[in-house]
C-alpha cells in the first residue's frame, strides 16, 4: 500500500484564495489581516478534506509575500497542525517557492524552530527552515529514494544519529509514516498533483 493510500492530497492556489478572502484582484500577501484570512481559508478547505492530507499551498501567483503573511500563513498554520489537539492530521508542502518568498518564509520559519518543505521554480524540493544537518542529510536521503521501506532503514540510515534524525523528521511532519512504518518523502505524496 503507498502513501497515496493513507493521506489525501490537497492542492490549494494562494493567490485564487487572497483573490476570494480579501476580495483582492492582486496576488499579494501583504498585512496580518490579509495572512490570516488566507490561513483561516486553507483550514477551511482541510476541514473538507480526509482526515489525513497532504497539502501542496501553492504560491506561484504570489507576487508579494511580507513577513507577517509569511508568519500567518506558514508558521501558524504549520504550528497548528504540530500541536497535541490538532483539528487533523496535515502535512504541507509549499509549492512555487521563488527568492522574493524565500527570506520572509525562512525569517519566520527559523523564528518559531520550523521546518517546511518547499519546492521552488525549478521543480526541485528543499527542506526549509530551522533543521539540524543531520535532519538535512537524512531528509535528501529520503527525497533522493522517495520512500523507504521498513527493512531498508538500516542500510540507508546506518547511523543510531541518522535514525534519531528520521525520527525527527517524521515528528516534525516533514516525512510521513504509514502505519507499517515505511517513511515517505512529501514531494511523493502530492506528485500527481497538476502544476497551475
Amino acid at each position: 500500500m503507498s502513501g497515496g493510500r493513507y493521506v489525501q492530497p490537497v492542492q490549494i492556489d494562494v493567490s485564487r484564495l487572497v483573490q476570494r478572502s480579501v476580495a483582492s484582484l492582486y496576488a499579494h500577501l501583504v498585512t496580518r489581516p490579509t495572512g490570516r484570512a488566507v490561513r483561516l481559508a486553507i483550514e477551511s478547505q482541510l476541514a473538507e478534506a480526509g482526515e489525513r492530507s497532504c497539502s501542496l499551498i501553492d504560491l506561484s501567483e504570489v507576487t508579494v509575500l511580507d513577513f507577517s503573511c509569511a508568519d500567518e500563513v506558514v508558521a501558524k498554520l504549520l504550528l497548528r497542525y504540530l500541536e497535541a489537539d490538532r483539528p487533523r492530521e496535515a502535512y504541507f508542502v509549499f509549492r512555487g517557492v521563488r527568492d522574493l518568498h524565500r527570506e520572509p518564509i525562512e525569517a519566520v520559519l527559523e523564528r518559531q524552530r520550523l521546518a517546511a518543505v518547499g519546492q521552488r521554480e525549478d521543480g526541485l524540493f528543499e527542506l526549509m527552515g530551522s533543521r539540524g544537518e543531520e535532519e538535512h542529510a537524512v531528509w535528501r536521503i529520503l527525497e533522493g529514494r522517495g520512500r523507504l521501506e521498513v527493512e531498508d532503514v538500516a542500510d540507508a540510515l546506518p547511523s543510531g544519529e541518522q535514525r534519531s534524525a528520521l525520527e525527527r523528521l517524521v515528528r516534525r511532519r516533514l516525512v510521513f509514516r504509514e502505519p507499517s512504518g515505511r517513511c515517505h518523502a512529501l514531494s511523493r505524496l502530492v506528485q500527481d498533483l497538476p502544476p497551475r
